[in-house]
């Protein structure tokens, strides 16, 4: 989205999440980084930087040689979205670059603080519960379906 006020996914967050479902797609085999890459249309050495972040967290692990690459650390079904967005760009909603719980308001803003917690719980409502088998089989949970097909949910506001 290019409107102010948007919540925004980093193209580090969708490329590591394109990663991801890529993997979720061959859960019994190595798959090289280029291949990755080419099949997602993902800048190869942005790539790299992202699989290191989904290595450190556990999402991928890795193998060296011939036979090679990178497979998921955990079944599709138990990594969400969430987990992925977390470790590539950090917790899912901060305000200023602070967590909302940690805010405090004067004042008439007062009621500021209980909002963007509320705008954080419905983001996690949505990417807690979406994991890479779902999105691996194209199944996505009802709840997030009748969400994403509401008519206003694809207008422009």
């Amino acid at each position: 989205m290019v409107d102010d006020g948007a919540v925004r996914i980093s193209a580090r967050a969708d490329y590591a999440v394109r990663a991801v479902v890529e993997l979720a797609t061959r859960p019994d085999t190595h798959t090289s980084a280029e291949l990755i890459a080419q099949a997602q249309e993902i800048p190869q050495k942005f790539l790299q930087t992202i699989l290191c972040d989904l290595r450190r967290s556990g999402i991928v692990v890795s193998r060296r040689g011939v036979d090679g690459g990178y497979r998921l650390g955990q079944p599709a079904g138990e990594i969400t979205v969430a987990d992925v967005i977390r470790a590539v760009d950090g917790p899912l909603a901060t305000v200023r670059g602070e967590r909302p719980q940690d805010l405090n308001y004067p004042g008439a803003a007062e009621a500021m603080r209980p909002l963007w917690v509320a705008m954080r719980a419905s983001v996690r409502g949505v990417l807690e519960n979406v994991t890479f088998a779902d999105l691996a089989t194209g199944r996505l949970p009802a709840r997030v379906r009748r969400i994403a097909e509401d008519e206003d949910a694809w207008r422009n506001h």
